[in-house]
């Protein structure tokens, strides 16, 4: 059995913090802000996981009201993921991330992005793609003022699953 899990995660720009997407640091200036490190595209792909699982959203598992994930690192949320994938039996078989952006260019990081996400998720390099494109210069995107991460994720079932995906979660 397949299922398809969808994640969308947009934030604001926040000069003071490190710009960080994929788990890749793109410049130490111009981050996003938000409660953990607010890497966009992890935090749309941990949801894109929770949800091709039938396990919910990232908001259920790491709350902003929480204070144990303030500034924690974006790849505990998607190695918790991960596990509820695993614990369904599945694999994942291939991630689409969109990253929508006026600012910074994307394209010199697009391969490293999708190699730390391969390595985060123990997959093979091919069965990770990162595209980025902009809004020309419409929205708050176009006006600059923040980052918008899509991702699309395929899981293969192996067997029928006994137990529901959503037991034993946080």
């Amino acid at each position: 059995m397949i299922r398809i899990g969808q994640g969308i995660d947009i934030h604001p720009f926040d000069d003071s913090r490190p710009l960080i997407l994929a788990g890749v640091r793109i410049s130490d200036r111009g981050g996003l802000g938000g409660h953990s490190d607010a890497d966009a595209v992890l935090h749309a792909l941990t949801d894109a996981l929770l949800g091709a699982a039938g396990a919910g959203d990232i908001g259920q598992y790491f709350p902003s009201s929480d204070a144990r994930w303030k500034n924690a690192e974006s790849s505990r949320f998607v190695a918790e993921a991960r596990r509820v994938v695993e614990e369904m039996s599945a694999e994942i078989s291939n991630i689409d991330i969109t990253i929508l952006a006026e600012k910074p260019k994307l394209a010199p990081f697009r391969e490293a992005m999708q190699a730390k996400i391969a390595t985060m998720l123990d997959l093979p390099a091919g069965h990770v793609n990162v595209k980025a494109t902009t809004t020309d210069h419409l929205g708050f995107i176009g006006r600059g003022e923040g980052i918008c991460a899509m991702v699309v994720v395929l899981i293969e079932i192996g067997g029928e699953s006994e137990r529901s995906p959503v037991e034993g979660v946080l």
